[in-house]
């Protein structure tokens, strides 16, 4: 029975990367053949992962229920987080590296167990480490982590500690006086309450004008910061198309290899078959002189 698209798309991405290629145009070839227009299309459409996103799709395909368990580490964090839960956040990042570390030793063992070729290979386990503490921040990366059909490793700059909220110590001096005690504070001359009055309200308009100065840098580096993934978009978006056009153009190197060995045995049968044609033409023409000579010298022989 053949294989279903998912099993199919499984088989693609659980293979080595540099199976992939070959992988996908045989795939295209059997639904072309088929008839199957839009799973040709489908298929082809699919993209070589790097080896980094392989590890990761490995472990999606052959261990789900760790990356299950990534995904409600995940949740929990984000909880701890909004909570401002300090012990418990504490608590939850310890866990999260032992859980990233121990997916990490997961993903290289199974590209062992895969390839025993692979034991002391240099693989990308780094990129492996940073594309699974994305997932642990970012939503969207961890559904493209659960998929396991990543096409290349991701990374997450804003995972930080929970900022702490700001607390100020309240001293005695702070305190409201006492109703025992025995003296007011000194009431203040007008020209000194005046000038304080106006040192605090310079201050203010101080405190306002730096929050308007922080709150426009803020917004620029908003921008900044959309205008700058914007950017990465766009050239993670031509990367994947020259890597696309690159393995087109290999399939297109492979399929013009073939055909050229093909064209050089056809020549070599050609070249054979007129030697042999050539060797029986002259074959010919001489048994042609030698009837020739044969038929005068009968009539040579005959009286006149």
């Amino acid at each position: 029975m053949a294989p279903s698209t998912d099993e199919l798309i499984r088989r693609l991405y659980e293979a080595p990367p540099e199976n992939f290629v070959a992988g996908r145009a045989q795939a295209v070839a059997d639904a072309r053949k088929a008839g199957d227009k839009e799973l040709a299309k489908r298929l082809a459409a699919l993209r070589k992962p790097t080896v980094a996103a392989w590890l990761v799709n490995l472990l999606a395909l052959r261990r789900p229920e760790l990356i299950e368990d990534l995904v409600e580490l995940a949740t929990a964090l984000r909880q701890a987080q909004r909570g401002l839960k300090g012990d418990e956040l504490r608590e939850l990042s310890t866990q999260r590296r032992q859980v990233v570390s121990a997916l990490v030793r997961a993903a290289q063992q199974l590209a062992v167990e895969g390839d025993p070729g692979l034991r002391g290979a240099k693989l990308p386990m780094a990129e492996v480490e940073a594309t699974l503490t994305a997932a642990l921040a970012e939503p969207e990366i961890a559904e493209q982590v659960r998929s396991g059909r990543l096409v290349k490793a991701a990374t997450y700059a804003g995972f930080g500690e929970v900022p702490r909220p700001r607390l100020r110590l309240v001293t005695a001096e702070e305190t409201e006086p006492s109703e025992q005690e025995p003296e007011e504070e000194p009431r203040r001359a007008p020209a000194a309450e005046d000038r304080r009055r106006r040192a605090e309200e310079k201050a203010r308009a101080e405190r306002a004008a730096k929050r308007r100065e922080l709150k426009r840098e803020l917004t620029a580096a908003h921008a900044a910061d959309r205008k700058a993934r914007t950017a990465l978009e766009h050239a993670e978006e031509a990367e994947r198309d020259a890597s696309q056009a690159v393995d087109d153009l290999e399939e297109q190197i492979a399929e013009l290899e073939r055909q050229r060995i093909v064209a050089q045995a056809e020549v070599s049968r050609r070249k054979l078959a007129r030697r042999s044609a050539e060797r029986e033409a002259s074959a010919a023409r001489r048994r042609v002189g030698d009837v020739e000579a044969a038929l005068e010298d009968l009539e040579g022989d005959e009286p006149v």
